[in-house]
Order: C-alpha cells, then sequence, then structure tokens
C-alpha cells in the first residue's frame, strides 16, 4: 500500500470516528458556520497581489517534523503582513500533525481566505470545514473517483465553500465538474516526493481557462513564480519551503519582495 492510500484508509476511520463524537449538528452550531466565506478565487485574481498561498504545517510524511513549536496566531499574522494572498492550514493529525484548532486559530486572527488542507473523502468532513472557518476545501483527483469529486463539490458549494481540485496528471483532467472553482497542480511526485514546476507547465495547456489555476509544491524562488504567471497560474501554494526556515514569515516576506521587484 502506498503512502496515499494507507493515507485514505485511516481517514475514512477517523471520519467515522468524528461523526460519533461531534455529530453534524453540533458542528452547524458553530460561530463560524454562519459566516460568508472570503473569496479565494476573487483574492487571486487582485492584480495587487502577488497570489503567495502561505502555508502552516507542523510536518510532512516526506519530511518529518518541522523545527520548533508553532505559533499560530503569530505565524498566520506574520504571513499576511508579509503580503501573503491566502493561508493553507494542514488539519491532518496523524501524517501531518495538524488539528482543526489551528485553523480556528489563524480564522480568529485574519480577514482573508483560508484553505482547509486535509484528505477529505466525505461530506462531513466539508460540515467541519465549514464549522472552523474555511472559506476553501481541497479534492484530491488521486483519491476520488469523478462522480465521488463532484458530489462532494457539489455539496461543499451548497454550504458556500470553494472547491479547488488537485491534480498531479492528465488522466485526472476528467475530475473536473461545475462544481470546481479553483485547480491546482502538485508539482509533487507521488511515488518519490521529488518535485518540479514543470509538472504545472507542462498541464496548464490542457486546464480550463475560467478556473483560476494554483501551482502548489517545490516553488522556491521568484523566478518560478514569473514561469508559471506566463503559463497562466494565479496563485502558488508554498509550504515546506517556509516551513524549514527559521521565521517563515520573513522568508514568506522576502520572496513576495523578490516577486514584486521584477515587473508583470
Amino acid at each position: 500500500m502506498n503512502i496515499l492510500a494507507e493515507i485514505i484508509a485511516h481517514k475514512r476511520q477517523e471520519v467515522a470516528q468524528n461523526k460519533a463524537l461531534k455529530p453534524v449538528k453540533l458542528l452547524e452550531q458553530s460561530l463560524f458556520f454562519e459566516t460568508t466565506v472570503v473569496s479565494m478565487t476573487t483574492y487571486l485574481k487582485r492584480p495587487d497581489k502577488a497570489g503567495i498561498i502561505a502555508e502552516i504545517k507542523r510536518s510532512s510524511p516526506s519530511t518529518g517534523p518541522f523545527k520548533g513549536p508553532i505559533d499560530v496566531e503569530k505565524l498566520s499574522v506574520g504571513y499576511m503582513q508579509a503580503g501573503a494572498t491566502a493561508l493553507s492550514v494542514l488539519t491532518d493529525q496523524r501524517y501531518f500533525q495538524g488539528a482543526n484548532a489551528d485553523l480556528r486559530e489563524a480564522r480568529k486572527y485574519n480577514y482573508c481566505p483560508i484553505l482547509r488542507k486535509d484528505f477529505i473523502v466525505d461530506e462531513y468532513q466539508l460540515v467541519e470545514a465549514k464549522s472552523i472557518g474555511a472559506d476553501c476545501v481541497l479534492l484530491i483527483a488521486a483519491c476520488l473517483n469523478p462522480e465521488r469529486c463532484r458530489e462532494l463539490g457539489a455539496f461543499a458549494q451548497s454550504l458556500g465553500l470553494e472547491v479547488l481540485l488537485e491534480i498531479h496528471r492528465r488522466e485526472e483532467l476528467d475530475h473536473l465538474n461545475p462544481f470546481i472553482n479553483l485547480v491546482g497542480v502538485n508539482n509533487r511526485n507521488l511515488e518519490n516526493f521529488t518535485t518540479d514546476i514543470s509538472q504545472s507547465i507542462e498541464l496548464a495547456a490542457h486546464l480550463p481557462e475560467e478556473l483560476v489555476r494554483i501551482s502548489e509544491s517545490g516553488i522556491t524562488e521568484a523566478h518560478q513564480v514569473h514561469r508559471l504567471r506566463e503559463h497562466g497560474f494565479q496563485g502558488f501554494l508554498i509550504g515546506g519551503h517556509f516551513m524549514k526556515q527559521a521565521h517563515p514569515e520573513r522568508a514568506c516576506r522576502q520572496l513576495i519582495r523578490e516577486i514584486q521587484a521584477v515587473p508583470a
């Protein structure tokens, strides 16, 4: 069993347990549940923004835990003050050491789009995402068949959430449907965990022009962002590169300054 299949198998068990512990009706009582979402799509289209989606994560299956404790309030606010366009928060506990509380904390201190980064396999997780203050949810094509992707996308939009579909290869384009707002290309090879932005560039010509495009993973330098922009990408999700630094928010600020130093 590869790592992704292992994660999904565990996620289904986790969701079943969470349903018993926190029924949907309890989630719907959250203060965030009736709050209008902040549109990731709108923010990524803004010409005054660099398009950086700065990620908060504590660990990764490919690298292990990142150094030092994470103060979500300080880091999330620091990212936004650095000029980030949006936030992404890993909420998976077993494989990324994340928690729903991390996203709630980020929501409490920031008015910006927040992506819930997790492995969505059930409608319950979408209600959960809304209840903790997420604006956008991730659906991973490699984890779902096209029909299930459509069902989850439709349900997410019924809650007011935006939907980012992540793909790794051209064959996964059949997962696109009318309920997808943004399409992301993950530049990480799921077999050996190497990253290469050419993955995004190769798929760019096959992506629908009406969808906002996000390139994910492997972005560390300004010239990569400019090259991706030439291929229509408007969002750039960066996590590991920032989290490896002693001060992730400073690394974010420096990258954005370098991006803005070159005229569009």
